[in-house]
């Protein structure tokens, strides 16, 4: 007889939705149990995604400041060498720091932590397999699935883990590839390409389409484009890898673009094309639950309720973006609808980051949607060479951009290129929320000198009142 356990919510998964929502559940006074097949908690964002990759990009743009450009402050600092696993061994603690405070987070609320592989063999019955004789049975009125994603293999390019690999074993190389390639230019292809072409190697994007990072605004992926050539990164646009194999310890990629096929040896590939959602075991194919038959994710209505009844689904699992924000806020919201309470996600505001250096940000519409959509707008846009702030750090790449409506002024988008455009976008996003017009923005004091001033400069731009504007 399996061990029984009777809950109010139980959670597969204990990434940035699942933790999230099982704190917002005891919030409201939900009995809850989190699964987690992994040793830690986190999830993919903490454990091989969001956390690690953030690390190492830190540490690598340290190491590039203090190899090429201290210089140019007056800081002499000598030969600068690179200690791999100094720097790996960082990344590590950081990531364990991060679990342990989730794992702390969920025991101060008490939320059971179950570490065990999750399947439901019936609504309202979760089964956990902890490596013991006996599964445990877990009853709940609702389970939410919180599983993730993992990363797209493709045919021909299948991942070996040391070879041909996939975004998880990129953030942890024993040694910098002389020559790395990457299938895929997204946003983690770009951010794991900066970080090992900082260290080192010579870098080999290869994407399918013509544009890098395609989901950006058209201006500002040309921007991204222009500075990442400049750094070393390479890019083949309008070509695949047709084939790859390992000999001995290189790969041989073989390159279709749309004139020529050509043959390419990397020490490394790493192939980034996408994520499909973890359901995998799960057992909802037996349960019924609906899914999207192209992309395999699981489709739910308003308050993240699947078609079976008592089963709710979040994050990388249902439609939209794969943002670990993304699926924090629809873990609050689905919790609150379970009791009762009106959560919802706004999805016309969430924020995208890409952590290049400089960082790129944006939210609401690009030019090109407002065009297709046939929306009469204006843009005003300030360059970050005009910031005193950017000129005093050496920082002048890039620019703000901010879109809105034609006759009612509302803002529609904005897209930043530029020295902390991560953090400048919240304001952003608040501004879209509240429904600011560009003349809210514009009117809005800002802090001299701050990168935050280049918003400022673009909303005024938008009435072409800057007093710098050219």
């Amino acid at each position: 007889m399996a061990q029984q356990a009777q809950f109010d919510l139980v959670i597969i998964g204990s990434g940035p939705g699942g933790y999230v929502a099982a704190v917002r559940a005891a919030q409201l006074g939900m009995k809850t149990a989190v699964v987690e097949k992994a040793s830690r908690l986190g999830g993919v964002c903490l454990n091989v995604g969001c956390i690690p990759s953030k690390a190492l990009l830190d540490s690598s743009e340290y190491y590039h400041l203090a190899k090429d450009r201290f210089a140019e402050y007056g800081i002499k600092t000598g030969k600068v060498s690179l200690d791999l696993p100094a720097m790996m061994a960082r990344k590590d603690k950081v990531v364990e720091e991060l679990t342990e405070n989730v794992r702390k987070l969920l025991d101060g609320n008490n939320i059971e932590i179950i570490h065990g592989t999750a399947s439901i063999p019936a609504p309202g019955s979760v089964e956990v397999d902890t490596g013991k004789k006996k599964k445990t049975t877990l009853s709940a009125k609702y389970i939410l699935l919180a599983t993730g994603s993992e990363p797209i293999e493709v045919k021909g390019l299948e991942f070996d883990g040391k070879h041909i690999v996939s975004s998880t074993e990129a953030l942890s190389f024993d040694t910098v590839p002389k020559h790395l390639g990457i299938v895929g230019g997204g946003y983690i292809g770009l951010e794991l390409g900066s970080v090992w072409s900082r260290l080192g190697s010579t870098v080999t994007v290869i994407e399918m389409l013509p544009t890098i990072a395609t989901t950006l605004d058209g201006q500002v992926g040309r921007t991204l484009d222009r500075i990442l050539k400049r750094q070393g990164l390479e890019f083949r646009l309008n070509t695949k890898v047709a084939k790859a194999a390992v000999a001995g310890k290189k790969v041989k990629a073989v390159l279709e673009g749309k004139e020529k096929t050509e043959e390419m040896t990397f020490d490394r590939l790493l192939v980034s094309i996408g994520r499909r959602p973890l359901t995998r075991g799960l057992g909802i194919e037996v349960l019924g639950i609906d899914t999207d038959p192209k992309t395999g994710q699981i489709l739910v209505d308003e308050t993240y309720r699947t078609s079976v009844d008592g089963i709710y689904a979040i994050g990388d699992l249902v439609p939209g973006p794969m943002l670990a924000h993304k699926a924090s806020a629809e873990g609050t919201a689905a919790v609150e609808c379970m009791a009762g309470r009106a959560g919802e996600v706004n999805y016309d505001t969430i924020p995208a980051v890409v952590y290049t250096w400089p960082e790129v940000a944006s939210v609401g519409l690009t030019e090109e949607q407002v065009r297709e959509k046939e929306i009469p707008y204006c843009v005003g846009s300030f360059p970050f060479s005009g910031a005193g702030r950017a000129r005093c750090m050496g920082e002048t790449d890039g620019f703000v951009k901010l879109i809105s409506h034609g006759k009612t002024d509302r803002i529609l988008g904005v897209h930043i290129i530029g020295p902390r455009a991560a953090d400048m976008i919240a304001e952003c996003v608040l501004a879209l929320e509240f429904g600011a017009s560009s003349e809210d923005i514009s009117r809005t004091i800002h802090g001299h000198p701050t990168f935050a001033e280049a918003l400022q400069e673009a909303a005024m731009n938008v009435r072409k009142c800057s007093i710098y504007a050219s």
